[in-house]
């Protein structure tokens, strides 16, 4: 029983599972992305060789940084997701870690990655990290609240704070998940800013302050912080779609299938609005969030408790 566990949690279709299909979303991000802009893109090996070029890098510590903070930080954002991706469920209703309310703990793992975003261009002191790291903060703020009630609304209506309660709920009522339309483009467009992509690319910004936060890291700690940026990816869009995707059989090998239709639809999505609309800046990004996502977000969990009621 524990080594069946272990076996879920390490490598299928726990964190060796999650890094490789990370590498794939990767390249299938890029490659697209290359494509609508009339580009060639990577070959299918660039983003596992990237990875691997780096690891073979020497580390470099700044002199004023926090030695470590510095080497911790990638360690923690990337150990956040891994456990996060395990209450997940990918083959079937049942995820790997389960209980009721684990939908919190996924939300708070969530903000795990910008806070070490944050704590890494803090700690190594230097000019561009540290606006990096003051725009990670602050748009944060801006996307967390509607992010967080566009995810919560359904559960109202499922009346339960797990996700794989949630999944088999939406799964046995497809119908009711209609009712989550408006918290479905809130989530879309709060997972876009969450993930600092075009429009809301601010906090990198490369024509503006280089790499942002992690412009002072190399080496082996880049490789982590990109791989647990990539795994993050890979996490809030199997989450998206759990939530907002309710197709299940009951079969596995169809519903792990299924599981790739989901999440490469919603990375196609995230692409486009990626490829077709320019950045964002700092405050207008705030002002989108507060102005518009919110009211929206808001109105949907005032219909799904009306709805709960009803239903």
């Amino acid at each position: 029983m524990v080594l069946e566990m272990l076996l879920k949690v390490f490598i299928f279709p726990g964190f060796l599972f999650m890094s490789a299909y990370s590498f794939l979303v990767e390249y299938l991000d890029r490659k697209i992305y290359a494509r609508m802009q009339n580009r060639v893109g990577p070959p299918w090996y660039q983003p596992m060789a990237d990875f691997f070029k780096l690891m073979g890098k020497s580390e470099i510590i700044p002199e004023d940084a926090n030695p470590l903070m510095f080497r911790l930080l990638p360690l923690i954002a990337l150990a956040s997701v891994a456990t996060a991706f395990t209450y997940i469920p990918i083959y079937g209703l049942k995820a790997t870690s389960s209980f009721s309310g684990d939908i919190v703990i996924v939300l708070y793992f969530l903000t795990m990655v910008p806070l070490t975003s944050f704590l890494a261009g803090w700690y190594s002191r230097n000019a561009y990290a540290t606006i990096g790291a003051t725009r990670v903060l602050t748009q944060m703020f801006a996307y967390e609240v509607p992010l967080f009630m566009s995810i919560l609304a359904p559960a109202l209506i499922a009346d339960t704070w797990s996700i794989t309660e949630m999944a088999a709920y939406y799964a046995a009522h497809p119908m009711h998940a209609l009712i989550n339309i408006p918290a479905l483009v809130v989530g879309i467009i709060s997972i876009q800013c969450k993930l600092e992509r075009a429009p809301f690319d601010t906090p990198e910004a490369e024509t503006e302050i280089v790499s942002g936060v992690l412009v002072e890291y190399g080496g082996k700690l880049l490789a982590m912080f990109k791989l647990a940026v990539h795994c993050e990816l890979v996490l809030v869009i199997s989450f998206y779609s759990a939530i907002f995707l309710p197709f299940f059989t009951g079969i596995a090998w169809v519903d792990f299938i299924l599981y790739f239709v989901k999440t490469l639809l919603t990375l196609f999505i995230l692409v486009l609005m990626r490829a077709t609309m320019a950045r964002l800046e700092i405050n207008s990004t705030v002002r989108f969030c507060w102005k518009y996502l919110s009211p929206v977000a808001f109105a949907q969990l005032i219909i799904n408790i009306i709805a709960g009621g009803v239903l």
